[in-house]
């Protein structure tokens, strides 16, 4: 095992905050929908608009990031190894097994992360992004207006909206169960705070591969 800085500042400031808006999101998102009373309605309704457009400000920050520091390739999906790491979340990790991939600074995800990244950042953000847009800016049909779209064009942005957010939802708790799943419990989380994480080390030349970091094939 060797130390090595995998998360700089900016990831990590984007990541937290990232986490907490969609957290603060749903809690307001929750009581605009009438399922639990904390603000009070108007009050919700403000905070969550806030909080959607901060949340846009941070996208378009990270996404800025991502294009000039090359870390948008962190997120291309690939297929190798998709199998063996879906074995190791069923079964392997509850039987010690080695973890099929080697995480580095420069791949940080492994391969069903990837894919679950991608298909977040591709689909599911964007709807929420789309449809809230469309629901914080759609305006009621005034009297005698012909052009104005019928109310009940209202339901289907306001339903692709929560089911975006629940999306969300179901990802960050599936999230908070992985963080638990490294060398230790809290070994996930203290990286993403300190941006420092203790990684397997490339076996050396003619060695062959350590049992750590043995793939599939070399089983």
């Amino acid at each position: 095992m060797k130390r090595e800085y995998v998360y700089p500042a900016f990831g990590r400031f984007w990541h937290w905050t990232q986490a907490f808006l969609i957290l603060f999101l749903a809690v307001t998102g929750f009581e605009i929908h009438g399922s639990l009373r904390f603000f009070g309605y108007e009050q919700a309704v403000r905070f969550h608009n806030g909080a959607a457009w901060s949340f846009l400000v941070l996208i378009a920050f990270a996404v800025f990031w991502h294009f000039t520091t090359d870390e948008w390739r962190q997120y291309v999906p690939t297929w190798k190894n998709v199998r063996a790491q879906a074995e190791y979340y069923l079964f392997g990790i509850f039987q010690d097994a080695p973890h099929p991939t080697r995480k580095t600074k420069l791949k940080k995800l492994n391969p069903l992360q990837k894919i679950v990244y991608a298909s977040l950042k591709l689909f599911v953000l964007p709807l929420v992004w789309v449809s809230g847009l469309l629901y914080m800016f759609y305006r009621y049909p005034q009297k005698h207006e012909v052009l104005a779209l019928d109310v009940t064009t209202l339901e289907p942005i306001a339903l692709a909206h929560t089911a975006g957010a629940f999306a969300l939802l179901v990802f960050l708790v599936a999230h908070l169960y992985l963080t638990t799943t490294g060398h230790t419990v809290t070994s996930n989380l203290k990286a993403m705070v300190t941006g420092w994480e203790d990684v397997e080390e490339e076996p050396a030349p003619g060695a062959g591969p350590s049992h750590a970091a043995a793939t599939p094939d070399a089983r």
